[in-house]
């Protein structure tokens, strides 16, 4: 069956075939799944078809809580961000909280066109639209439209850092047990995970921490983060 004749069977089928690779691969795989979750990293990011966090990861089902939406915009005042941030931070325990933008967000070009978009995605995307009056001058500067929209995409990010690390889960959880808060950007033409140098640790833009090697690891695998870019070890 060609992909294009019916997408959610073609999906149906193609989930099938990876269900029974990874139970041959791993027969108590699924049993461990369905035992519970301990994720160390959760992933706050934007909703884009091209940035499916585990993936771009390289790590498995089990290793991270995620959170996503529409330019990925962190909003205090958004119940479903809230509670999302709650839970894997004062529940889970997780680790690392993960801001991450990407390069050609749709959001981005939004915020910075002076078109509007229509219905409820210009409501959404005010806070995108603050960032962009409160950067004018910078961005308004670069003039190639590509490099303004990543721009864009990192001052987001560092707004919704500033937001995260205002957060009071989120600030007990840094003094209690030393939560780490980054914000990265993904670039789609390369597949790679840039540190920002925004959160807890920012400034040196390499690992997930700071350090030259950082090692994250989940139930089913192991993510090395060396200068900032990544390997990933066989699933367990």
């Amino acid at each position: 069956m060609a992909y294009n004749q019916d997408t959610f069977l073609y999906a149906l089928s193609s989930n099938n075939a990876w269900a029974g690779y990874k139970s041959h691969q791993n027969p108590s795989f699924f049993s461990k799944l369905a035992s519970g979750q301990s994720p160390q990293i959760l992933w706050l990011g934007c909703s884009d078809s091209r940035c499916p966090e585990t993936t771009i990861l390289g790590l498995q089902p089990g290793d991270v809580f995620v959170h996503r939406n529409i330019a990925n915009i962190i909003a205090p005042t958004d119940i479903n961000t809230s509670a999302v941030i709650e839970y894997a931070v004062a529940h889970l325990k997780v680790k690392h909280v993960v801001l991450c933008g990407h390069s050609a967000c749709g959001g981005a070009a939004a915020a910075l066109s002076s078109s509007r978009v229509g219905g409820v995605l210009d409501t959404w995307l005010t806070p995108l639209k603050a960032v962009r009056q409160a950067h004018a001058d910078e961005l308004d500067a670069i003039k190639d439209d590509a490099a303004r929209a990543v721009r864009i995409a990192e001052l987001n990010v560092e707004a919704g850092v500033k937001v995260l690390l205002a957060n009071f889960t989120v600030q007990d959880a840094i003094k209690e047990r030393g939560l780490e808060v980054h914000g990265c950007l993904f670039d789609i033409a390369s597949g790679r995970i840039r540190d920002l140098g925004f959160g807890t640790k920012g400034g040196r833009g390499m690992g997930f921490d700071g350090s030259s090697e950082e090692v994250v690891r989940g139930k089913h695998a192991t993510l090395v983060f060396r200068g900032g870019n990544a390997s990933m070890s066989a699933a367990r």
